[in-house]
This record gives C-alpha cells, sequence and structure tokens, in this order.
C-alpha cells in the first residue's frame, strides 16, 4: 500500500514515466482486472449508477494525489500528515453520495493550479480561486458530459495500464512499450476519445433513458389491459 501511494505522487507533477511505471506494483491478475474495468468505463461509466460507482474511488484519489499539491501552493506546507488521507475519506463518501460534487471538484482543482501559475506565487490564491470555482461550475453544469469523458479517460487510462501489467510474462515487450511512456498515454487518449463519442453520442441521456423506460411500461401496462379484455369477452 504504501508502495502505491507513493507511485500515485507521480501523478501530482508532470512525469510520464512514474505515470506508466504504476503497472509493475499490479500483479497479473489484478491486471486482467483492469482490463475489464476499463472497457467497461469505456462504454456505460458515464451514466448516472456506473459513475455514482465511480466517483467516490475517483474522489478519494483525488484527495490523496492533489491535497498535498494545493496545501503546498497555498503555502500551508506544514499541515497533519494525515490530511490527504481526511480528505480522501470526505471525497469518497460525497462522491458515493453526490457525484456531480466530484465533476466540479476534478475539474476545478486543476483548473485552479493552472490558474495559480499563471498568476505566480505570490498571488496564486489570486488566481487558484476563479480558476477553481469557473471549472467547477462548468464541470457541474456540463455534468453527464464531462462524467462520460472523466470516465472514458479513467477507462483508456486503466485498460492500458492493466494490459502492460497482465503482460507481465511478456517482460521485453512490455519494457519496450514502458519504456515510450508518451506512446502509452497517447494509446489511452485514443481510447478514452473513442469511448467518449460513443458514450455522449450514442447513449441516451439520462432524460431520454426515463422517457424510454416509461414509454416501455405504458406499453408493458396497454398489452395487459388488453389481455385482460380479450379474457373478459372470451377472444382468442
Amino acid at each position: 500500500m504504501e508502495g502505491l501511494l507513493q507511485a500515485l505522487k507521480a501523478y501530482q507533477e508532470l512525469n510520464p514515466s512514474g505515470w506508466v511505471g504504476i503497472y509493475r506494483l499490479l500483479p497479473m491478475w489484478a491486471g486482467i482486472v483492469c482490463c475489464v474495468f476499463g472497457v467497461v468505463l469505456l462504454l456505460v461509466g458515464g451514466g448516472p449508477r456506473m459513475f455514482r460507482i465511480l466517483a467516490g474511488p475517483l474522489g478519494a484519489l483525488l484527495g490523496l494525489v492533489w491535497t498535498g499539491a494545493v496545501t503546498a501552493k497555498l503555502g500551508m506546507p506544514d499541515l497533519d500528515p494525515r490530511m490527504p488521507s481526511f480528505v480522501a475519506a470526505a471525497l469518497l463518501v460525497l462522491g458515493f453520495l453526490f457525484p456531480p460534487a466530484i465533476t466540479f471538484i476534478g475539474l476545478g482543482v486543476p483548473l485552479g493550479l493552472v490558474a495559480g501559475q499563471i498568476a505566480g506565487p505570490q498571488d496564486f490564491l489570486l488566481g487558484f480561486a476563479p480558476g477553481f470555482i469557473i471549472g467547477g461550475l462548468v464541470g457541474a453544469l456540463l455534468h453527464r458530459i464531462v462524467s462520460a469523458v472523466v470516465a472514458s479517460a479513467v477507462g483508456g487510462w486503466v485498460l492500458v495500464i492493466g494490459a502492460l501489467a497482465a503482460l507481465h510474462q511478456f517482460g521485453g515487450l512490455v519494457a519496450t512499450m514502458a519504456s515510450k511512456p508518451w506512446g502509452v498515454i497517447i494509446a489511452a487518449g485514443l481510447f478514452a476519445v473513442a469511448g467518449a463519442v460513443y458514450q455522449i453520442a450514442m447513449r441516451p441521456s439520462p432524460e431520454e433513458a426515463d422517457k424510454q423506460r416509461a414509454e416501455k411500461e405504458r406499453l408493458k401496462q396497454r398489452q395487459a389491459e388488453q389481455r385482460a379484455l380479450e379474457k373478459r369477452w372470451g377472444v382468442k
């Protein structure tokens, strides 16, 4: 667990080799599970039920990865070292209860960090706050699209990392692929784009899905009434 947490720290900075290298911590069976889970996320991960399952762990991951970076940028590096774990636990629960909050935080924090970086160290908060709020509002208002994109991005990445872990027995091939992290990232990106396009363009929105379910229920009710009427009048 400690090794995994250390590996996740690579995601706090631009470290493609560290991002890809996390596959070394996964056994083959976990890699296969990741591949299956990645495909599921690419196909249906943005749906209300599936994304609720994803939002909890994703919120916990955001807490572990970003808490230290944000507090350091805000000039609060001496906080309790358990703070990332506390934040992760809170976001885990929040993600399960209210998934749009995770899209708010997930889009708001990186945009806030970028805006704060542009503003400079002295005015970091002045840049971070509006960037965080604007990015978060966009994430919340476009929750369906953002959830599909996020689920597809996670699914694409989990799929390629899982594939690398599952192919441990082909050490030479995996090492060659992992030595070119940008190639791995591009492959994950292509999977993510395909998954996002499929979920946004091909799958019905929650409103449309509710409408279709209601129409099916009305059709079943009419058929049941028709059968009852035919039985009543002895129609065969």
